[in-house]
């Protein structure tokens, strides 16, 4: 994934770049083409392309399509949330990319590993 802007140079972008800076995060995150995306939305590839270089604005059709198909709230998309704080579907997403690159059989551990965690429960805390 590519790095976010620094702060001081967002603060030069205009309201359109930062948002399409955000959406190609969010994009590149979940390891989707824009083609994929431009299909998704019914809109052409180089549509994709004009939104997160800022040169195209985003409608409130399209931002609400963005923000389901990458699973983001629109606020954190339009950049008025923290998202700082990692959400359920980061980890998620997160441990899809991970575990793909494993051979079959280090996923059917992993797998093994989150079925046990889930069946374990908390641990028990001492009794002071």
């Amino acid at each position: 994934m590519s790095e976010r802007a620094p702060l001081h140079e967002q603060h030069d972008m205009t309201h359109e770049e930062r948002l399409g800076l955000r959406l190609r995060e969010a994009r590149e995150y979940l390891g989707l083409t824009q083609e994929f995306v431009a299909e998704q939305l019914d809109v052409p590839r180089a549509s994709i392309s004009a939104i997160e270089t800022g040169k195209r604005k985003v409608s409130s059709r399209e931002l609400a399509e963005f923000a389901r198909l990458y699973k983001r709230p629109i606020a954190q998309l339009l950049g008025t949330e923290d998202d700082n704080e990692p959400t359920q579907d980061d980890t998620v997403g997160a441990l899809f990319r991970t575990t793909r690159q494993l051979t079959e059989e280090d996923r059917r551990q992993v797998l093994k590993f989150a079925q046990f965690l889930r069946s374990a429960g908390r641990p028990p805390t001492p009794d002071r």
